[in-house]
């Protein structure tokens, strides 16, 4: 009988032990419940960035848009093949934005040399298309290599708009680029 008591006389020391480990364990959780938040809504930002890019891609009659918020990549069907685009290492710098633009082929052969142009600018909020005034342009060509290779890595340069700023890029007017046959060496008599 007395074991009863004085496993009795320890219960509120026990309840008060317990109650203070929860007090300890709250600003854990509140932190975890904060990144779970947060987490979520990169996730919904991201998505929503990704149905805006699905709804332009279907609308283009020709290139295709990326929309660095989405964090995807894109085919794009050209006059060189099916090809796989997607910008990567998105990041501020002096005057606007850089980033790369990673193009690798679908097809069985390797990429040729080529030139496309490039579009960048702000996308509205509301109806999340370009702003038409605000849209810079710029072309690029991708040199011919010795051997074939399926990716070719684009360093950009997006200037006017940093990359919280930077709503889309769109890549459009992929064309191939004939190099000239070599010069036969010729002997001398």
């Amino acid at each position: 009988m007395r074991t009863r008591y004085r496993v009795l006389s320890f219960l509120p020391a026990l309840i008060l032990l317990a109650g203070c480990a929860e007090q300890r364990q709250m600003p854990k959780l509140q932190n975890q419940i904060g990144q779970l938040n947060q987490q979520l809504q990169t996730l919904t930002d991201q998505a929503t960035a990704l149905e805006r890019q699905n709804a332009l891609n279907s609308q283009s009659t020709s290139g295709v848009y990326l929309l660095p918020a989405a964090q995807t990549s894109t085919v794009l069907e050209s006059s060189i093949g099916r090809l796989n685009v997607s910008l990567r290492n998105i990041e501020t710098e002096a005057n606007g934005t850089s980033a790369l633009l990673h193009i690798r082929t679908l097809d069985a052969k390797g990429l040729p040399a080529f030139g496309a142009q490039l579009d960048w600018g702000r996308l509205d909020p509301v109806s999340g298309k370009p702003l038409a005034g605000d849209t810079q342009t710029q072309s690029f060509v991708v040199s011919p290599t010795l051997l074939p290779k399926a990716e070719a890595i684009i360093e950009l340069r997006l200037s006017g708009l940093s990359p919280e700023e930077l709503g889309f890029v769109r890549l459009h007017q992929v064309q191939e680029i004939q190099s000239p046959p070599p010069v036969a060496a010729t002997e001398s008599p």
